[in-house]
């Protein structure tokens, strides 16, 4: 489903990082997301609310553009 927010996902199982590609062009990595997380976010019906709940001060980032 699109989302009004995150424009796109990755995830790197070997890092754990997950890249959430917002919107606006933001770029930010989060460190030491379980492959579990991801896959939350992938198939949650609002990717906005998860990312919220879920991921933001839960792991440390790195903005990178």
């Amino acid at each position: 489903m699109p989302s009004s927010v995150v424009a796109a996902v990755k995830y790197d199982p070997a890092s754990a990082i997950l890249r959430i590609i917002f919107v606006s062009g933001m770029v930010y990595d989060y460190k030491k997301v379980p492959e579990s997380i991801y896959k939350a976010l992938k198939t949650a019906s609002s990717k906005g609310a998860y990312l919220n709940q879920y991921i933001k001060g839960h792991y440390t980032f790195e903005k990178i553009k």
